[in-house]
């Protein structure tokens, strides 16, 4: 067993391997606190016919590292959750590219969390896992990596906070990289300007570093294993020589067609016409002639792109795609948008609930209550193609997530905006970042909502073309230019600053002046799409659809709410079968009261004051009578509130028996004389005037004295 450490932010971070799932390839224990994740890396003997990487990266959370057994009828961990598919792609994203493009062997990397503390999160432990699992391993990549989280608390950056730093962070981003370049960002920030996050990244790449270091110990100290070859490309010179002579003027001519179909079209009938020529000298060469058409089509786009500053669609570098929007579009939603940047176009819908409709997560952290979420959605007809209709895979739920946590620094906290609000993002046409159009689509939705977001939210996806000392960098880029092109990286905010971002690279890494143009080309544009957005609304409307709950907040005394809700939820279930609202209370005394329409919510109400309300003396009331007895009746004069009307105080005549002159079910008008330790006192008679030259007095007298137990 061989163990490295150093410290982090005050608190031991190891690389432990040669004690656990000794077996596998390469296994790294990587602990930090008492947070324990186990990273193993494992490459198949034969090489698949795959044509692209097959690389696999799972992270799984085991409950028991929390202490805590799952929830449901099976009480054992099931499906990876949202958070472990994101985590799983934050590992996958800065490895991908460090593999050979020729690599054909199945690789899988497993996370396993298994300790936690609930202080050091394990999710960036398991990049830098990887990547030292890998290290120790036969298994080949170009260059060790690390991960970290950066966070900005009391004005100052600090590299992997814990969990309580991060409740009052200004900034939550991760960064992956090597020791030469950054690979991956991703993060949200409360509107923080452009150079906020490169000074984060710059700290962050400086942490990287260090892991980098103790990586290489760990190698040292394992002894480093020989690593497996990596098979050479196949060249077929005749079918290379053919295609370059007769179809490259062709694809050049393709690649600049506008529309994405008109290209695909002709880009497709190129490739048809590239087999059917070499259809009897090399019949069994299906995957490499398209693969040469396809190398062409790379080559000629990111030359013309480099060469004459120019893209596929004719624009310039900098350049955004014709915008259009609406809102409204949908007739009974609680609000609804239509986002379109040139044949990228977004549906958007917001609904609006109750706490009711929050939704529980139950992870390693606990069970909490989500009151936000987006959803996304890319059915295949958005690219023009037949495909099976199945859950959300892990593209929808990280495509989402980005967008969910971009709008998320503008919208209300609960106590201003009482609604749970789900936005979920149909994408009807796609070509090129769906996810941004998501963003901008959400914004104008939610300001149609009625939802009082502080600022109105842009997205634009930014590309990168690199070729040796010449670097080109796209604004809005088509999905032609993601597909061939070195960098997808996706940034959202407001005028203010920026919200959320995302950077990948299918390079080694960027350096940090293509980092910081990116961000300041990407400022530019978000700018002009915001511009664009207010056109069509600019701020939020005054109120919500009128097909949303409308809900009402109420404070009552906590000593109060057993009262509303009377024994076994009596009480409460009446008001909202009487009103047809909902109604919910809290521990400390807040009522939330959702309905449809003003008479619903008017009828809860005045049922709730009602019953919170407090008997005064003097005061009258129209009471019902509950019960009889000898010496009197007692009346509910408010819900739940019963005061005594004496047999003395019914009439001004003398009553021989209550039951002459009431009974159980009887309204009666009373009036309050006096009320002592919580005990009512009502009058009848005291509301009508007595009979011509009969005194009230004694019999007020007789009641006085036949309460205290007679004459004596």
């Amino acid at each position: 067993m061989k163990t490295v450490t150093y410290d982090c932010n005050g608190t031991q971070l190891s690389f432990e391997t040669g004690r656990m799932a000794k077996q596998a390839d390469g296994s790294v224990v990587v602990r930090m606190g008492d947070t324990v994740v186990l990273v193993t890396a494992v490459c198949s003997r034969r090489p698949t016919d795959r044509d692209y990487l097959p690389l696999f990266v799972e992270y799984r959370e085991k409950l028991y590292a929390a202490g805590r057994i799952p929830g449901g009828f099976f009480k054992r961990e099931g499906r990876p959750g949202e958070k472990e598919t994101l985590s799983a792609r934050l590992i996958d994203r800065p490895i991908r590219p460090l593999f050979d493009k020729n690599w054909r062997y199945e690789t899988q990397l497993v996370a396993t969390i298994i300790s936690y503390d609930g202080e050091n999160q394990p999710d960036v432990l398991g990049i830098t896992g990887a990547s030292a699992a890998l290290a120790i391993s036969d298994i080949p990549f170009k260059a060790l990596i690390a991960g970290v989280r950066v966070g900005k608390i009391d004005g100052k950056h600090v590299v992997n906070p814990s969990v309580s730093q991060m409740e009052n962070s200004e900034m939550d981003i991760v960064v992956a990289g090597s020791d030469e370049a950054v690979i991956m960002v991703e993060g949200g920030a409360n509107e923080l300007p452009e150079s906020e996050i490169i000074d984060a990244v710059g700290v962050a790449h400086e942490e990287i570093k260090r892991l980098t270091a103790l990586q290489r110990e760990l190698v040292e100290a394992v002894g480093a294993k020989e690593k497996r070859e990596i098979p050479e490309a196949e060249i077929i010179e005749e079918i290379d020589q053919g295609l370059a002579e007769k179809f490259t003027a062709r694809i050049k001519d393709a690649i600049k067609i506008a529309k994405k179909e008109e290209r695909s079209d002709s880009l497709e009938t190129i490739r048809d016409e590239a087999l059917e020529m070499f259809a009897e000298s090399h019949p069994e060469k299906e995957g490499y002639i398209t693969a040469g058409i396809g190398s062409i089509e790379k080559r000629e786009m990111r030359e013309m792109i480099l060469g004459e500053k120019s893209r596929a669609d004719g624009r310039g570098l900098e350049d955004i795609r014709p915008i259009s929007s609406e809102v409204g579009v949908l007739p009974r939603t609680h609000a609804s948008a239509l986002f379109t940047r040139g044949e990228t176009q977004s549906l958007v819908a917001v609904t609006l609930g109750t706490s009711r409709d929050e939704q529980m997560l139950d992870t390693i952290e606990g069970e909490t209550w989500k009151r936000y979420m987006l959803h996304y959605n890319f059915p295949p007809y958005s690219v023009g193609e037949v495909g099976f209709f199945r859950g959300a895979g892990r593209r929808e739920i990280g495509h989402g997530a980005l967008a969910e946590r971009a709008l998320l620094p503008v919208l209300p906290e609960a106590e201003e905006f009482p609604y749970t609000i789900r936005i979920v993002s149909d994408i009807l046409e796609s070509n090129g970042s769906s996810s941004m159009a998501t963003v901008c689509g959400g914004s104008l939705a939610l300001m149609d909502a009625g939802v009082p977001i502080t600022r109105a939210v842009a997205g634009i996806a930014m590309g990168l073309i690199l070729e040796g000392d010449r670097h080109a960098v796209l604004s809005d880029i088509l999905g032609v230019e993601d597909h061939l092109g070195d960098m997808d990286f996706k940034v959202t905010g407001t005028e203010k600053g920026i919200t959320a971002f995302q950077m990948d690279v299918k390079v080694a890494g960027i350096t940090q002046e293509i980092f910081q143009t990116a961000l300041a080309q990407a400022k530019r544009g978000r700018d002009h799409i915001l511009a664009e957005m207010a056109k069509t609304i600019d701020t939020h409307r005054s109120d919500i659809s009128p097909y949303a709950p409308k809900i009402t907040m109420i404070k009552i005394p906590v000593d109060k709410i057993r009262e509303l809700i009377g024994p076994g939820g009596k009480i409460i279930r009446a008001i909202q079968e009487e009103s047809g609202a909902t109604i919910e209370v809290e521990d400390d005394g807040t009522v939330k009261v959702a309905a449809i329409g003003k008479e619903s919510s008017d009828i809860a109400l005045e049922r709730i004051q009602a019953i919170m309300a407090e008997p005064e003396i003097g005061e009258i009331y129209e009471g019902s009578v509950r019960s009889v007895v000898a010496f009197g009746a007692f009346v509910e004069i408010l819900p739940g509130k019963d005061g005594l009307l004496h047999i003395s105080e019914i009439e001004h005549r003398r009553i021989d028996k209550v039951e002459d002159v009431l009974k159980v079910g009887d309204t009666v008008r009373v009036k309050v004389i006096e009320i002592n330790d919580g005990k009512v006192r009502l009058s009848k008679k005291a509301l009508t005037e007595a009979p011509e030259g009969q005194d009230s007095e004694p019999a007020r007298r007789e009641g006085r004295r036949h309460r205290s137990g007679g004459r004596r």
